[in-house]
């Protein structure tokens, strides 16, 4: 029962993210270009914020908490990438690059053994 309340929970803030995107757009804050890298941004702050609520206890057939975390570091990149893109594509290329970097230095001292 608890999972189905987060999942509704992620949901409802999935949704409230994108009414922000288009609540943005709509006031002329943000252009038309930056609406889905906006959302895939803060839908990645919203995979942290699961996992961080998660904790450490696995479930069968679950994702880690460190897969759902660097889910939404990669959601977070690409959303980042796609923003920079429009001043170079060689700032996208170092973003994407950085944090699949930084994961896999995170990866390598989770699994010490």
């Amino acid at each position: 029962m608890a999972e189905s309340r987060g999942a509704l929970l992620s949901l409802g803030v999935f949704l409230i993210i994108i009414v922000a995107a288009i609540l943005l757009l709509a006031l002329g804050i943000i252009d038309w270009t930056l609406v889905v890298p906006l959302v895939l941004v803060l839908s990645g702050f919203l995979l942290i914020a699961t996992a961080a609520g998660r904790g450490s206890t696995t479930r069968k057939y679950a994702p880690s908490a460190f897969g759902t975390a660097g889910s939404g570091l990669v959601l977070i990149a690409i959303g980042g990438a796609w923003y920079l893109y429009r001043f170079g594509i060689l700032y996208s290329v170092v973003v994407i690059l950085l944090v699949l970097g930084a994961l896999a230095i995170a990866a390598a001292v989770l699994n010490k053994k």
